[in-house]
């Protein structure tokens, strides 16, 4: 909200720092920033967001900056009932920046455990991340440029990292956010895959030693690991750790799925696509991801929905645009493959991409001229220095066209290279016809043997409290709430109860959940209707408004109580006095 149009990235990225501590929360999903974002300025009903999003609970507010004050706004609504619970507003130095989001985090977690039911939340979600405020501008610009997936906003974004580092270099998101430019870079194929990804794995482990609990730094070495050393088991043991700091966070599920696809083991991929669907429902790339999968477990039609549902909110997506082609080439309707690929095509299509394809389906339709004519300009690619996509479309070609010695030659050289597509490569459908042959075994075995077997943590969660501790205080709570009535305090919440009953907030929750069947408001108002009940029917209270009546027994809004009411008792407050 604020005048000056410059402030959006700070703005965009504050949102973000709050999404990322609430989704460090186990039990709480949280929605990632793509699908969460898609909502911005845009005049979009709470129950169509609740519903595309296939959420509970929308957290909605502003943002303004002016100088070095910042104000906040921000207010919870549950979707089914379009009913705001709870808002907040914040007027603070922007200095204090990251006390002010560690706030904000953990008053909304306290707001939707108190009116949903328990979880566990930690003493702090927001670290101090740098003392220099205009490291973390900078920092925030370099994100909200590398948000944008093309080559210039990613170069961009390089600029912003260091001059964040310049500032701060022991800054670790700046560090962790630089390793993500050189390895997106490499992995694009835009910068010498060796240095890139060399100066990636440096800064992401430099990150990890100044924050050893930086997800998205254990995603980086996991990515690194995969795509460039081949290293199936490292990339796995950073997922795990990534996993236990937040476990919301979408880029691990997608990197986890690749992995499985690796081994083969498509259906375990597959669960963890429809886990990062969960999360970021209308992001492009997970559903790229989820028709890739299908692809490659030869699901072709499956695939081609995933795909479009992909390209339609993406449409330039050069490898959705590439795998919805294979689907069409493995389905035998090349000529749809050579209408398109001879038809106007996005910017992104590239020549490598064009003439692999087109040669791929002259092939298989035995046309031996056309076929030589794309080889040759595969070539032509390959002298350009354009080679990996290239060799790799070359490779399908001569396996199509019946060249299988070439192929497996050529196979052998893409995987002493470690080229970035090999491991994907070994999956693909368009391998078919060679993967029969002796020598394709035998690559495939060495690389992809049972020692790769990965093995994802499963954390075992112990109860909060023991037996002894549960009729302990349930007896203190019972007394507490018999006794003192604080619940006809309408400023009543759990940590300020816990602290008169000597224990956690964290232990409280669990213990009103479990031991009551109820999350905290459900608790309280339960307490609130009975005190309503009670000096509703005392003739010395005849004078005052059935509100008047709702906040005296503590309740301090209309609406909730309406609402509490009714679910208590099946009828309304006015139909219970008229009883």
């Amino acid at each position: 909200m604020s005048s000056d149009n410059e402030n959006d990235y700070f703005c965009d990225g504050l949102t973000e720092e709050i999404i990322n501590a609430l989704a460090k929360i186990n039990g709480l999903k949280v929605t990632s920033r793509t699908s969460s974002f898609f909502f911005k300025n845009k005049d979009v009903s709470v129950t169509k967001i609740g519903k595309e999003l296939n959420v509970s609970t929308i957290l909605e507010g502003s943002v303004r900056l002016s100088q070095d004050k910042i104000r906040i706004t921000a207010q919870l609504i549950e979707v089914q009932s379009d009913f705001h619970f709870w808002s907040e507003t914040w007027d603070r130095k922007l200095e204090d920046i990251f006390a002010v989001q560690d706030e904000i985090s953990l008053l909304i977690a306290d707001k939707i455990r108190e009116n949903f039911g328990h979880f566990e939340v930690q003493d702090h979600l927001v670290p101090n991340q740098t003392d220099y405020i205009e490291a973390y501008r900078y920092y925030l610009k370099g994100n909200y440029h590398s948000q944008k997936m093309n080559p210039e906003d990613i170069e961009l974004s390089k600029a912003y990292y260091l001059k964040a580092l310049e500032i701060d270099p022991e800054h670790a998101q700046s560090n962790s956010g630089l390793s993500q430019y050189y390895y997106t870079m490499a992995i694009l194929g835009f910068l010498p895959k060796a240095e890139a990804f060399e100066k990636a794995a440096s800064l992401a482990n430099r990150a990890l030693k100044l924050n050893s609990q930086l997800a998205e730094a254990h995603v980086g070495i996991a990515i690194i690991s995969y795509w460039y050393l081949w290293d199936l088991k490292k990339s796995i043991t950073h997922l795990n750790k990534a996993l236990e700091v937040n476990s919301s966070f979408v880029n691990i599920y997608i990197q986890l799925a690749f992995n499985y696809c690796s081994l083969k083991m498509f259906k375990k991929a597959l669960k963890h696509v429809e886990i990062a669907i969960g999360l970021d429902p209308l992001s492009s790339e997970v559903y790229f991801l989820k028709g890739y999968v299908q692809y490659i477990m030869e699901e072709y039609e499956a695939s081609i929905k995933a795909l479009d549902i992909c390209l339609e909110r993406n449409p330039t997506n050069l490898l959705a645009i590439t795998i919805k082609a294979s689907c069409w080439l493995m389905q035998k309707k090349e000529y749809l493959v050579i209408d398109f690929f001879t038809s106007d095509l996005p910017a992104t299509i590239d020549l490598s991409s064009k003439y692999g394809m087109l040669g791929i389906a002259h092939a298989r339709l035995k046309d031996s001229d056309k076929t030589e004519y794309y080889k040759e300009l595969l070539i032509t690619e390959i002298k350009n220095s354009k080679g990996e996509r290239a060799e790799f479309f070359m490779l399908l070609i001569w396996i199509h066209s019946g060249e299988k010695t070439k192929a497996l030659n050529r196979l052998k050289e893409t995987i002493k290279a470690k080229s970035t597509l090999a491991l994907i490569l070994f999956c693909d459908p368009l391998l078919n016809p060679i993967k029969q042959e002796l020598l394709y075994k035998e690559i495939d075995n060495k690389l992809f043997s049972s020692t790769f077997l990965l093995a994802e943590n499963k954390v075992k969660r112990k109860e909060l409290l023991t037996q002894q501790q549960i009729n302990k205080y349930t007896e203190k709570l019972i007394s507490y709430i018999s006794e003192e009535s604080p619940y006809l305090n309408p400023d009543l919440n759990l940590k300020n109860l816990a602290v008169r009953l000597d224990i956690h907030p964290n232990q409280l929750s669990w213990l009103i959940n479990h031991e009551f069947n109820k999350n905290f408001n459900g608790f309280i108002n339960h307490y609130r209707v009975e005190a309503f009940k009670r000096i509703s029917k005392d003739p010395k209270n005849s004078h005052i408004t059935l509100i008047g009546l709702a906040y005296d027994s503590g309740f301090n809004s209309k609406t909730v109580f309406n609402t509490f009411f009714k679910k208590e008792t099946g009828m309304t407050p006015m139909q219970y006095l008229k009883l």
